[in-house]
């Protein structure tokens, strides 16, 4: 053993060490490492029986969320990657050696049995003194994958060995307790994953939220009653181009506004804006006030800001790429007309302006004869009330829903650690 070997074999016993002593574990467990629960696979090279096909399994082939293989190739033995080697059988437990820290780990299923998987994987296959169920859980613990991701050596290409993985310790109990832990555990954890599909189902219902209470406004059997005016018959002043410059991430004066900036339901994205210097003449000439409809002319075509200073915190200017609307708010509401410009009616107006184009890009002219559903002053201040209020009601529950989800994903590994300390009952 090398001396570099001998400091990293002293580190981790030191580790192990402290583990013990933060985490100790009933008396009848024991450490071991994989290596002696686990027996050395043999490979073959498919290359030697050419016209027969075998299913492979690459790196790719883990779902390293789910931890299963999802898909596989069929291949001739003719064609098999010089990777293509290693023999699987059904309960092996394969882990990825490439960016250990992803866990790109997988029980193989009988269906795979003595198939053909990458030599990117270390094969664990479980000896009598383990079992497989309770060994797949545990290279998915967090102290597995800090352990094999505290070895990796390399920047450009992060991986380990076959035997970093298999000298890693796993605290071994009697085996009738390991299948009782096991079953334990993979109950608990399909109890964890119904509520993240709950959740994630729940958050996609929150996100048709906001459509759907803007068809019930402008889509709505007394919208079709409403008078109908065009963009250009509403506006303040003519439409204006945005300026042509250069801006950087260095914080200056004035923020420069680009459709980059800006969401698809219409926010600022403050976390990457651009700053820039200019002349007062040109500030003035460019410069954004509450109640600007900003409206992007290519690329993101359609989509829509209104300007809000607070938002900002800081004086800006728009981007060339981008078109400034004033509207006569004695006519039409600045609000009102933004959550119009979230509608489908507004939308679809987009749509069929680019159909005849290959560069999607809408000018201002055509911007003016957009058709503009136009209800008295006081209806429209009764509709910006009503969708503020349901807009702000669907972002707090998105934000229920995500601050949940955030919560779900620690449930995993706080099963493993209980599992792997002997505390789950």
């Amino acid at each position: 053993m090398s001396q570099k070997q001998e400091i990293q074999s002293q580190s981790e016993e030191k580790r192990l060490e402290n583990i013990m002593k933060e985490h100790p574990f009933p008396r009848a467990w024991k450490w071991m490492k994989l290596g002696e629960v686990c027996v050395v696979t043999k490979n073959r090279d498919p290359r030697i029986t050419p016209d027969l096909p075998f299913r492979y399994v690459d790196i790719s082939s883990v779902n390293n969320r789910l931890k299963r293989i999802t898909d596989t190739r069929t291949i001739l033995g003719k064609d098999a990657p010089s990777r293509a080697r290693q023999i699987i059988k059904a309960n092996d437990v394969i882990v990825s050696m490439t960016r250990p820290n992803l866990n790109a780990v997988a029980l193989v299923p009988e269906d795979l049995n003595n198939e053909i998987c990458s030599t990117g994987f270390c094969v664990l296959r479980p000896t009598e003194f383990i079992d497989a169920l309770f060994l797949f859980e545990f290279v998915q613990s967090k102290y597995f994958i800090e352990t094999v991701s505290g070895k990796v050596r390399g920047m450009l290409y992060p991986a380990i060995t076959d035997n970093q993985v298999r000298e890693v310790n796993i605290p071994i109990p009697p085996l009738p307790e390991q299948k009782k832990i096991a079953i334990k555990t993979q109950e608990l954890i399909q109890t964890v994953e119904n509520a993240r599909i709950a959740c994630e189902k729940q958050l996609e219902a929150a996100k048709a939220l906001p459509s759907a209470y803007l068809r019930e406004v402008f889509e709505s059997e007394e919208a079709k009653k409403w008078e109908r005016k065009r963009l250009g018959e509403v506006l303040l002043t003519s439409p204006q181009y945005g300026l042509t410059a250069m801006a950087d991430k260095f914080e200056k004066d004035y923020i420069y506004i680009r459709i980059t900036d800006i969401t698809d339901n219409g926010k600022i994205k403050t976390g990457d804006l651009r700053f820039i210097e200019l002349e007062k003449e040109t500030f003035e000439k460019y410069r954004v006030c509450n109640g600007d409809i900003l409206i992007a002319r290519s690329g993101s075509v359609g989509r829509i800001y209104l300007v809000k200073e607070y938002d900002l915190l800081k004086p800006a200017v728009f981007a060339s790429y981008l078109i400034r609307f004033k509207l006569n708010s004695d006519t039409i509401l600045p609000q009102y007309f933004f959550y119009f410009g979230l509608s489908d009616p507004y939308k679809n107006f987009i749509s069929d302006q680019i159909k005849t184009v290959a560069q999607p890009n809408i000018n201002a002219k055509q911007y003016q004869n957009l058709q503009i559903p136009l209800p008295p002053l006081g209806t429209q201040r009764h509709i910006v009330n009503y969708l503020k209020e349901k807009m702000a009601y669907v972002e707090n529950l998105q934000s229920a829903i995500c601050s949940w989800q955030s919560a779900i994903e620690t449930l995993p590994q706080a099963i493993l650690r209980k599992a792997f300390k002997g505390e789950l009952w």
